[in-house]
């Protein structure tokens, strides 16, 4: 008999064991320092009065808007997600589907704002495009990627977190289980519990 699930969930923890996270200047830290750093980055956000932009691509989307909407529900920050039906259709078709989050984020997006990206592939033109956005509007960058390690995103961030998982599957559900842990973390610290 096949043990697929008890080798799967296996899978999912050993990654998650060898999870990288990197700063922008290449210092690497635990996943602890890691999500502790995003926790008080997240803190200044709130402090000032500043936004949460979420992006991904696919089942990051739907992770980038699941998040955005918990966050501001149960974590009272400002938050929103990118993939606003008519201005993404409208910005793929009369500029190009590799700016349609590069684009919103020139026009609303201030210093001290924080960008979280998700990309399993870390490698989507449009993801690129809104962590070089971010870059010139001075804000906290956070990533979470997968698959390869040589990909672009990796370490392009202030605090960036890789999942060595090698299919969509196993990264994705890690990336899920990373978001909920900064999110119950900082609810857990800084907001009187979980909800």
């Amino acid at each position: 008999m096949s043990q697929y699930y008890s080798n799967y969930m296996e899978e999912c923890y050993s990654v998650l064991e060898k999870l990288e996270v990197w700063t922008e200047n290449n210092n690497s830290m635990s996943g602890e320092e890691g999500i502790n750093q995003w926790v008080e980055a997240t803190k200044k956000v709130k402090e000032t009065g500043k936004t949460i932009y979420f992006v991904g691509n696919g089942a990051s989307a739907m992770m980038a808007g699941h998040m955005s909407a918990d966050a501001t529900k149960n974590g009272g920050l400002k938050c929103l997600f990118l993939s606003e039906t008519a201005l993404l259709t409208a910005v793929s078709n009369d500029i190009s589907y590799h700016d349609v989050f590069s684009f919103p984020l020139r026009r609303f997006a201030v210093e001290g704002d924080m960008l979280i990206a998700i990309s399993s592939s870390g490698n989507s033109e449009n993801i690129i495009r809104a962590i070089g956005a971010a870059k010139e509007k001075q804000m906290q960058i956070v990533t979470l990627t997968g698959l390869n390690e040589e990909n672009r995103a990796r370490k392009s961030g202030d605090i960036n977190l890789y999942v060595p998982g090698k299919t969509y599957g196993i990264v994705e559900v890690c990336h899920q289980a990373l978001l909920h842990c900064w999110l119950d973390k900082y609810l857990d610290v800084y907001e009187g519990g979980r909800i």
